[in-house]
């Protein structure tokens, strides 16, 4: 059994093709897309964020609207830069969406990909230490995020407030018991992932990450998975960890489907460099009727051996047109593979 979701990087461009012509198309489709996903079955609701760019950039008040207006299906991000943090108020926040979710949420945090910007995260106020790099600064903003969640006090009270305290060292509020263990680290290489495992934290791999031994892509992902897990037994935690794999995967089913993606062209991993200076390997995308992507999806050791399955959905042909994609592996494909 695996729990699958949607992953939508939540694009908008003022286009007439495009379905999502603004920023408020983006966003007020994110909520319909959860709810037909909810009613579809699915398991999951993820966003990805992204800072000045034409996409989804402030994921709290959209996880708010998503848990109030579903039930059951998880909802989270893939991932959050924590390189653009405070990690006190994004406590405040990830604890109030929360808290509206029914204990819903499921936080993929980690140091962010490129930038549409130089260095965006100083525009907002932050910088790494002396001789540190972003890559540190996002670790130590993601340890004291992690810290505060545990709801213990740590803030001296003032002798004289405004409304009475309780007995204490004063915590982040409103503090939401349980977030802490649904917390995720979106880990590029092997190491970031048995750093994650030390920490607690649960895994999220994307279609890239750093092309460590020159394996194929889902074999050197499923690798990664593996170490995780060995790193969280040697730590000692007391509960299981979930790992989550992304994919672009498109069961042809009807004429639209094979409009958009019957000749994709992306059934072969891919080899560049990201900034410039690190060799990452990208993931083939699935796009093929559903008995051939079936067989397609059985070689591929990383599904195997992750919990969690997102789906990346191309949210600017609608609301309508995911819902579908969504609906045609949960019904095709995810039967046939045990999945369901």
């Amino acid at each position: 059994m695996k729990k699958i979701g949607f992953l939508s990087f939540g694009h908008w461009t003022p286009s007439s093709q495009s379905q999502a012509r603004s920023a408020s198309d983006a966003l007020l489709q994110s909520i319909e897309l959860a709810v037909a996903a909810e009613q579809l079955g699915a398991d999951g609701a993820y966003f990805r964020v992204h800072h000045f760019a034409r996409q989804l950039g402030a994921p709290f008040p959209l996880l708010a609207a998503v848990g109030a207006k579903t039930s059951r299906i998880e909802i989270g991000t893939a991932v959050i830069d924590m390189r653009y943090e405070n990690p006190l108020y994004m406590a405040e926040d990830a604890g109030a969406a929360d808290l509206i979710a029914g204990g819903r949420l499921q936080l993929g945090i980690s140091r962010g990909s490129p930038e549409q910007v130089i260095d965006g995260w100083r525009y907002f106020g932050y910088a790494p230490p002396e001789g540190g790099t972003g890559s540190d600064m996002a670790r130590r903003h993601a340890e004291v995020f992690l810290d505060v969640l545990r709801g213990q006090g740590f803030a001296q009270p003032n002798p004289r407030p405004m409304f009475p305290n309780p007995p204490g060292l004063l915590r982040i509020e409103p503090h939401s018991e349980g977030l802490r263990d649904r917390i995720w680290w979106g880990a590029a290489s092997n190491a970031t992932a048995v750093w994650a495992a030390k920490l607690g934290m649960n895994l999220q791999s994307s279609t890239l990450k750093d092309d460590e031994n020159g394996e194929p892509f889902h074999v050197q992902q499923a690798s990664q998975i593996r170490a995780f897990r060995e790193a969280w037994k040697e730590a000692g935690h007391a509960r299981e960890p979930r790992t989550s794999v992304s994919r672009s995967m498109f069961a042809l089913v009807d004429d639209r489907d094979r409009a958009y993606f019957g000749h994709s062209g992306q059934d072969e991993d891919q080899v560049g460099f990201i900034d410039e200076k690190t060799r990452a390997i990208f993931g083939r995308s699935y796009a093929a009727e559903p008995d051939v992507l079936i067989e397609q999806l059985r070689k591929d050791e990383a599904i195997a051996e992750a919990d969690t399955l997102l789906l990346t959905v191309p949210n600017q042909l609608g609301v309508d047109y995911n819902a579908h994609v969504i609906e045609a592996i949960l019904t095709h494909v995810a039967p046939a593979l045990g999945w369901r």
